[in-house]
């Protein structure tokens, strides 16, 4: 009996250490893949702010290439974007993980949103999701309100 409780007191305290251990390591890591997510967006707008529309389709993921062609995106761009005016300010307000969004295949995902100041229109929110592709992080949907 008492080597059992022994055993088990091994088992508990490998299984506490390996827990204290490598837990901290998978915060790290979503941190940093949040990070990636989080400078792709940043890449990605500011293509959209400097008018490089076509250029932005480039960076999707193959999802949204499937729903919008490169010639619709910048259509719709060169149409709606115009009446915000100049991005003044933009600061990351949350970057929640995903794994499922409704329309979407399973995947990763960050849904990331921006505090964005514009020239014509000073409070506004967008919502850029990112989603992982061959270990790229690549937009999945752009959306302002």
């Amino acid at each position: 009996m008492k080597n059992l409780d022994s055993q088990k007191s091994i088992i508990l305290r490998t299984f506490i250490l390996w827990l204290l251990l490598f837990s901290p390591f998978s915060a790290l890591a979503e941190k940093s893949e949040e990070k990636a997510a989080i400078d792709a967006a940043k890449h990605f707008l500011q293509l959209i702010d400097s008018g490089q529309y076509q250029e932005s389709w480039h960076q999707t993921a193959p999802f949204f290439k499937s729903q919008v062609s490169q010639k619709q995106w910048a259509e719709q761009l060169q149409n709606v974007r115009p009446l915000f005016g100049a991005a003044e300010k933009r600061a990351i307000k949350s970057a929640r993980h995903a794994t499922s969004l409704p329309g979407a295949p399973d995947g990763e995902y960050f849904v990331l949103q921006f505090d964005t100041v514009f020239e014509k229109k000073k409070a506004s929110i967008e919502t850029v999701t990112m989603s992982q592709i061959g270990g790229q992080w690549q937009v999945a949907g752009y959306f302002i309100r």
